[in-house]
């Protein structure tokens, strides 16, 4: 695996991020590897990844999920949030001017007078210590988080759904694959009740037969439960009650596994960093706290305000407007000393910045090993289902050689119970390795998925 980066300390971010009013990462800020170490799987056309499963029930559940799950619609509200806080910071670039009005009573030896005058007092920051620009940034950095986190949990939940429906379909082939079983067995069952009441075999055979029956039966409630579980966490991705949720699947689909087919591209490493929504946030969290720093810095500077006041009226209601006061000043603020609060500040904002960055090349570093895990996973049970089904085959002919053998009294009934119980356990393996090889497609393309589940990124 080769490396196209070198990371550079953080110290080198914040003289980047500080010395101008945009927060930019330099190229050599984390190590990236050109590759990826698995071989990549053949791609597609088809932009959102869970198409490649050719399944509409599938694309209409993340369809519904995408527009209805509340975790994305709490994500969609904390992003408008942060849109106002943004706009308020901002506001703050621009003069105050607020109105005030007093009235009250005076009493003395003459006698109660009312007294009372109106105004107007405005306040406008030149932002001349820079403090105001810098909470704009900080502002901006994390209204970029929370739309890149909107969009990272709308594939947190494509990939969820379409996980949850693997299981739920994984579950159905189970239970086919048990009436397929127990039929078997009962048939095994028949046979040996028969030769035994031919005096053919002893009792001894046909309660092992009858036992093996009831272990595969004893199967089915753990399979019910695993698919009401599956069902139950689609109708939650879907924002439904799970009690009254149900799935409408297509004829023919219940005793099989989703066979995925060409996802889009996952692309090179380095394209986790501008589509994974987690690493987007990570990246608006190094630069909120870079702002953050450029905050504490502008305390160690002057600041200038400009206050201002018009004041009508000599303070008696009948002279309410036969005064005029104006006042316009300058309000300069010197920090001079302070025990060394405000550098001390600044150092932890530092300090900050640089578990930012480390935060950032954390959250990269997850993502490529998902992406790693995943590719690994895709190739070995690509392998071990081509073995599965060569075991099948294989327990296939030795069941229906046993079988022949056991009818002419040339095996025992224990040969024959082996090659059934081969053949149903690799039967079982396979349905579980396709489930698994399933999911890890799932695992690729949620670990290189795009902002929207698609194959280029446009919000940067």
């Amino acid at each position: 695996m080769k490396f196209g980066k070198i990371a550079l300390p953080a110290s080198a971010l914040w003289l980047a991020s500080c010395a101008s009013n945009d927060f930019v990462i330099p190229d050599t800020a984390i190590a990236t590897p050109t590759d990826y170490s698995a071989d990549l799987p053949p791609a597609g056309l088809d932009e959102f990844w869970w198409r490649a499963f050719s399944d509409p029930v599938l694309d209409d559940l993340i369809s519904r999920g995408l527009a209805a799950n509340l975790d994305i619609a709490a994500a969609g509200d904390r992003l408008r949030a942060a849109e106002a806080l943004l706009r308020a910071e901002r506001a703050d670039l621009f003069p105050t001017l607020d109105g005030s009005a007093n009235l009250g009573v005076e009493t003395g030896g003459d006698g109660a007078r009312v007294t009372g005058n109106v105004g107007l007092i405005g306040n406008f920051d030149l932002d001349f210590s820079g403090r105001l620009g810098a909470e704009i940034r900080l502002a901006a950095a994390r209204y970029g988080e929370a739309g890149y986190l909107q969009a990272d949990q709308r594939r947190l939940v494509a990939a969820a759904i379409a996980a949850q429906y693997v299981e739920y379909r994984l579950t159905g082939a189970q239970l086919a694959l048990l009436e397929e079983s127990t039929e078997l067995q009962r048939q095994t069952l028949r046979i040996v009740t028969l030769r035994f009441e031919a005096g053919l075999s002893a009792n001894l055979d046909v309660r092992r037969a009858a036992a093996d029956l009831a272990q595969t039966q004893a199967r089915l409630g753990l399979i019910e439960v695993s698919r009401a579980e599956a069902k139950h966490a689609l109708a939650v991705l879907l924002g439904e009650a799970p009690g009254t949720f149900e799935i409408t699947a297509s004829a023919g689909e219940e005793g099989s596994i989703p066979d995925y087919g060409a996802g889009p591209p996952i692309g090179a490493p380095v394209n986790l960093l501008r589509r994974r929504g987690d690493v987007l946030a990570a990246e608006a969290r190094l630069a909120a706290a870079a702002a953050q720093v450029g905050i504490e810095q502008a305390d160690l500077r002057p600041s200038l305000v400009v206050p201002g006041s018009i004041l009508i009226g000599d303070g008696s209601l009948d002279g309410l407007f036969s005064s005029f006061l104006a006042t316009l000043g300058a309000a300069l603020d010197l920090p001079l000393f302070d025990g060394g609060r405000r550098r001390a500040e600044v150092e932890a904002a530092r300090a900050e910045l640089d578990a930012s960055l480390a935060e950032y090349r954390q959250a990269f570093l997850l993502a490529l090993g998902e992406a790693e895990n995943a590719l690994v996973a895709i190739g070995a049970y690509r392998q071990r289902a081509d073995s599965l089904a060569e075991a099948i085959e294989q327990s296939e002919t030795a069941l229906a050689q046993s079988n022949a053998l056991y009818r002419e009294g040339l095996a025992s009934l224990f040969d024959v119970l082996d090659a059934q119980r081969q053949l149903i356990s690799s039967r079982q393996s396979l349905l579980n390795t396709q489930a698994d090889l399933a999911t890890s497609f799932i695992a690729l393309h949620s670990a290189a998925a795009s902002l929207d589940g698609r194959n280029s990124l446009e919000l940067r």
